[in-house]
Order: structure tokens, then sequence, then C-alpha cells
């Protein structure tokens, strides 16, 4: 299928144009031709909460610490997917980070020193909607830091990832990714929709036009970042319910915990789910 021209990506119209809605998800080229029917989904992702809730009792009991990183392009599905893993856990001791612009002070400290607080402690689980991988996306293609600062961050994050493997933690990195025309179909979702306007931000104003800059700035993280204690898992998220399941399944069959039911878990989607080096490879 040609691809669309530049000027068809914009959020300048009323409404998402025509020949971006019939290219976005299931329409076109992708992964699952199909998207995957409610009743099914809510089935399925219920009992795959039961089991990360007997996960979670398992981490509380053992002391085990888990950090999960949610990364991918806007609009990929990012806080969906964590809401969906936390929805019942104990509050307690499975928390969020979604961390703001750095203040003042922050920016005058060590990159990874604001994120560092926000570790587990013994029986926590951590997700970061978004986290240090700032520097290798929006930072670098929004002009926020140098190539300088970037070149040390491909160095420094394996090294600061493999402290946290050393220590114990169990670290898991999710990068969800989405084609273009889905991409926009879900802006204006939110610029449409009062109950999500607030999730279109100025950032995604901006990022509408620099697609292939993103696209780059992906490639070259992956290619620096993918490290055997810290790999990257990469999961389609054009249709979001297969997204969330497989990112909870993903996480599920990493560990032994009393009570496991391999039979709820089921298999990877491997049409869904892939390594780093799998994507790059594409």
């Amino acid at each position: 299928m040609k691809s669309l021209p530049e000027s068809a990506y914009t959020l300048d119209a009323d409404e998402l144009p025509e020949k971006v809605a019939a290219r976005s998800f299931p329409n076109g080229d992708y992964a699952v031709s199909k998207k995957l029917k409610k009743a099914k989904y809510e089935a399925e992702l219920e009992r795959l909460q039961v089991e990360l809730v007997k996960l979670q009792t398992w981490v509380r009991e053992s002391g085990e610490r888990i950090v999960m990183v949610f990364e991918g392009r806007d609009a990929a599905g990012k806080g969906g997917t964590i809401k969906r893993f936390t929805a019942y856990m104990n509050p307690r001791h499975a928390r969020v980070v979604a961390l703001s612009k750095p203040s003042d002070v922050e920016r005058g400290q060590w990159y990874f020193q604001r994120y560092v607080s926000h570790m587990p402690t013994d029986g926590d689980i951590v997700m970061f909607d978004r986290s240090w991988y700032n520097r290798a996306g929006v930072e670098r293609v929004m002009g926020f830091c140098s190539e300088d600062d970037v070149a040390t961050f491909f160095l420094e994050a394996p090294v600061f990832e493999g402290m946290l493997a050393r220590e114990g933690l169990h670290v898991f990195k999710f990068w969800l990714t989405i084609e273009r025309p889905e991409q926009l179909k879900r802006f204006y979702e939110r610029k449409t929709n009062p109950l999500k306007s607030w999730k279109l931000s100025p950032m995604d104003h901006a990022s509408i036009g620099r697609w292939h800059d993103y696209s780059v700035a992906i490639a070259d993280m992956l290619r620096n970042t993918d490290t055997p204690h810290a790999p990257w898992t990469v999961i389609d998220s054009n249709d979001q319910r297969r997204a969330r399941l497989e990112a909870i399944r993903t996480v599920l069959k990493a560990f032994d915990y009393p009570g496991k039911n391999d039979n709820v878990i089921g298999e990877i989607d491997g049409r869904i789910v892939m390594s780093a080096q799998q994507f790059l490879e594409r």
C-alpha cells in the first residue's frame, strides 16, 4: 500500500481524515486482522488478573522486588496497560511512577538520580509510566538534550540497569509500538472526546510531524540498551486489548509462584510480542 503524504498527518482537521481512518487498525497490514472481541478480552483479562494477585502475594511474602518500565510512542497505550496491571493489586505495595519534567534541582543532578528514590523496597512492585528513557526519546527528538547527552545515556543506562539486576531487582522493559495511522486516530479520539481531552498535550501536537525522527531514536535506543539483564520486550499495541494481555502474560511467565496456573496464563503470542532484535529486523 502506497504511503500517505506527510500532509495527511495533521491534527488541524475537525475529525480524523478518511484516508487515514482507512489505514488505522484493523485495516491495512497489521499483525492481526481483527480486534479482539470485548467479551473474550474481559474474560481472559480477569483470569490473568487473578494470577497477578497470586504473584503479588508471593512478592510480598518472599521480599522480591519488581520494576516495570513502560515506554512507547505517544498514544501507544502505556497508561491503559498499567491500569490493567494494578486493577486488583494491593496499592500499598504496587506503585505507579509518572514523573513530570525535572525541576531545576533535578536538572543539576546525576541524570538517573530522580529515579533511584522510586525503586521498590522488599515486597513491592513499581511501574514507571515513562522513565529514564525520556532521554533517548522525547528529550532527544525535541532538542531538550544534546547528542553528547544521548551518547552518555547509551553508555550509562545498561550499567544502571545492571546495578538494579545485581541488587536482585527483576527489571522488565516494555516498548509499545503502533503504526502511524493508528496513532493519529487515537489523537483525534483525545481531541474530540471531552473525557480524554486532558490526554492530548502540546507535546503530542509537536510530535505529529516528527514520526521519522522518533523512528531513528527508537531504533538507536533499542540497539544500545537491550541487554541480557534488562532486555526490551516489544509489544504490538495496535490492538490495545491484545497488547494488555500480552504484557501481563509476559510478566507472569517469568516467575514461579504458589498456585500458578499455566493453563490460564497460556503462551505468548508471537505475532504481538517480539524481542528488540526481531523488531529491528522487521
